[in-house]
């Protein structure tokens, strides 16, 4: 799909994947921008597409240099969404492209899912429901459900989701603490937590645990076998943010034999995962499908911003908030 004819001046945008109404909308209201929409992201469809396009959208698609390879004209990448594992940043800085993320569009979204989580998981909403609905109404009182509030989390991680995590956690009344060596001890204390910076030592005094970090070097396997066994057996660990930083085989050893008693998971290692991973076959874990940010009034929100992103880099006046590799701004 397209709009517009092409001439010399005019750029185009290349949106790969899906693009709610509301991003589109705002293509339209620029005469000088072109787009088109391809909805398979495979090698061979999204190269020759790329020639010509002096932006792209990307949802998880990966791009490399290998993709910037065949975008001479490329300027800007806008991701769809926050995280940015699938786009090679290196390359993108050697020729000078921007790479743009959609700042607090989702944010919410994503507290609000970990807050769903921390409490299906802690009221038992999956086995409650199979009791109702399979006839198990007088097994209800055999393991009973927890409260939130009055109970301790660790939340890991207080950028613009875990400092919203944070908030609706003090809300529910829980003693907070928050694992973030990058916000100030008064920025925590201002929010109603406490700031701690040593996660052995915190771990055996939580009952929830919420994961709100980047994937990084130094938090891939941050819960493995040695801190999750520092956890309390009745504790709950909740990751909203990307598959990797908990190891899955620890966990699913933790949660079989009675180490962990429940985890509420967004991301897996693997998207979309192995149908033999040994996580689904444990009824004290809830999963949703790398949702947690995606509403119908986040992807509009995302959606805007993406656009937004993409036509300040093109008026010469990148919107920096949401620029991820800010050298190229200098």
């Amino acid at each position: 799909m397209t709009t517009g004819t092409t001439g010399r001046n005019r750029k185009k945008v290349l949106i790969v994947g899906r693009m709610p109404q509301a991003g589109i909308d705002v293509l339209k209201t620029r005469d000088d921008v072109d787009f088109e929409i391809l909805t398979d992201d495979s090698e061979a469809s999204l190269h020759p597409k790329l020639k010509d396009a002096h932006a792209v959208t990307l949802g998880g698609t990966k791009f490399r240099e290998a993709e910037l390879a065949v975008a001479p004209n490329m300027m800007v990448v806008a991701r769809l969404g926050v995280g940015f594992d699938a786009v090679e940043v290196p390359a993108l800085n050697k020729r000078g492209v921007f790479l743009m993320t959609t700042g607090i569009a989702n944010s919410v979204s994503v507290a609000e899912h970990a807050m769903y989580m921390l409490l299906a998981s802690a009221r038992l909403v999956k086995k409650y429901d199979r009791f109702v609905r399979e006839g198990g109404w007088g097994h209800r009182l055999g393991d009973l459900p927890a409260d939130l509030s009055g109970k301790s989390i660790l939340v890991v991680g207080m950028g613009r989701i875990g400092s919203r995590t944070v908030k609706r956690c003090v809300a529910f009344e829980m003693n907070v603490s928050v694992l973030d060596p990058n916000v100030p001890e008064a920025e925590i204390v201002k929010a109603g937590a406490t700031k701690v910076t040593d996660l052995k030592a915190i771990l055996p005094k939580v009952d929830f645990v919420s994961v709100h970090c980047p994937k990084a070097p130094e938090t891939i396997d941050m819960f493995n076998s040695e801190t999750l066994a520092l956890m309390k057996p009745d504790a709950f660990l909740v990751n909203t943010a990307r598959g990797g930083i908990i190891n899955e085989d620890a966990l699913y050893d933790a949660l079989k034999n009675g180490r962990l008693r429940g985890a509420g998971l967004d991301v897996l290692d693997k998207e979309p995962p192995d149908p033999t991973n040994k996580l689904f076959s444990l009824e004290n874990v809830i999963f949703s499908p790398h949702m947690a940010g995606v509403t119908k009034e986040a992807s509009d929100r995302m959606a805007v911003t993406a656009i937004e992103n993409i036509l300040s880099v093109f008026d010469g006046h990148p919107t920096e908030a949401h620029v991820v590799n800010k050298e190229v701004l200098r």
